[in-house]
């Protein structure tokens, strides 16, 4: 993997050089596993599956996307820069005074995201309201979709957005749950379990395999909310 990355704004970016880019981002704070855990999962929606460009941003048909594992982004920063999002020259600023790329995200500084976020368990509960909200708009086509850790499962707010979710019928929401075992109280294997019974669509992969995670974000779940669980190495080894 090319590990040297300079900034050019003629230059296509591709998967291989994402470790490039986060080598660029340095510092204390940078929540290195929160961040490396999600790196496949980003990199195939925003490659593979959603619809939203640098030129979409201000599109009311655009898919959003709802980064709520806000506390570690700098794989989300490098994806979003090798896309044209933010420019590359941005990423050493990484966290420093006067960067708009800080530790949580911020939506009014980065263009591209759609919330601020980093807090537990708020991220679910905004994308169940943005669904809601598209729905009560007409706006039947756009999806959203959010990405939790499974940490943030421990949070009671995201336990009422999935009992929420499925009764409701929010077809056009999507979750992923980058599992690397760093939840307080979960059972092992449980986390589609708990999606399943409150009426969802749910489907656990390897997530560092990209075509079972694009065939799990693709697959069809009318009328449900569908969650993929994203398998990873977990957290403390």
């Amino acid at each position: 993997m090319n590990m040297t990355i300079t900034a050019d704004e003629n230059r296509t970016y591709g998967y291989e050089d994402l470790p490039g880019l986060m080598s660029l981002m340095t510092g204390d704070e940078k929540h290195g596993p929160a961040a490396t855990s999600t790196l496949d999962v980003l990199w195939v929606l925003y490659d593979r599956v959603l619809r939203v460009t640098p030129e979409r941003l201000e599109d009311p048909l655009r898919d959003r996307f709802l980064l709520s594992k806000g506390h570690g982004p700098m794989a989300y920063y490098a994806v979003l820069a090798a896309k044209g999002f933010v420019p590359v020259d941005w990423l050493p600023g990484f966290g420093s005074y006067d960067s708009p790329l800080g530790h949580h995200p911020d939506r009014v500084l980065v263009p591209g995201a759609e919330i601020g976020s980093g807090s537990l368990g708020h991220g679910l509960p905004i994308a169940v309201g943005s669904a809601l909200g598209l729905r009560a708009q007409g706006l039947h086509d756009p999806a959203v979709w959010v990405l939790i850790g499974d940490a943030e499962l421990d949070e009671g707010s995201n336990h009422e957005a999935i009992a929420f979710a499925g009764p409701a019928g929010l077809e056009r929401l999507h979750t992923v749950v980058v599992d690397n075992s760093s939840a307080s109280h979960a059972l092992p294997g449980g986390i589609a379990a708990r999606f399943e019974a409150a009426g969802w669509s749910a489907v656990t992969v390897d997530g560092r395999d990209h075509e079972a995670l694009y065939a799990a974000f693709t697959a069809p779940h009318p009328g449900r909310p569908h969650v993929v669980v994203a398998r990873v190495e977990p957290k403390n080894l």
